[in-house]
């Protein structure tokens, strides 16, 4: 389980649960939780001290202000959603938890933390 959570302060302090090194299955659960800012859906528009997350596949965390990209290695989780299952191939990966506004523009560093991890190969069922 992946978890991020930002401290009620100006400056966030994000922190993900999962640690470095793990080994995971795939789907990967993650949890994700900010504290400090209430999460929204983007159709909620900008409000302050809102937003929602984005998890980043094998890519840096973006500066405060940045557009991010809808693409297949920058996930959006634009619903509001707080939970995901995220199919990932084997091998070595790191993720990055972002939160971002309303128009998926990131909140920086600040609200962001990167975990590295290793995805197991699948099982292979005996004959």
């Amino acid at each position: 389980r992946l978890i991020c959570g930002v401290a009620p302060n100006a400056l966030a302090d994000v922190r993900l649960s999962l640690p470095s090194g793990s080994t995971v299955s795939s789907p990967v659960r993650i949890d994700m939780s900010v504290n400090g800012m209430t999460v929204t859906p983007a159709s909620a528009g900008l409000k302050p001290k809102t937003g929602h997350f984005h998890l980043f596949v094998d890519a840096d965390g973006l500066p405060k202000g940045v557009l991010i990209p809808f693409d297949a290695t920058h996930l959006h989780y634009g619903k509001g959603q707080t939970t995901a299952d995220v199919e990932l191939t084997p091998g070595p990966h790191v993720l990055t938890l972002q939160f971002a506004n309303a128009v998926h523009e990131s909140y920086g560093p600040s609200f962001a933390s990167s975990v590295a991890i290793v995805v197991d190969e699948p099982a292979v069922a005996s004959k």
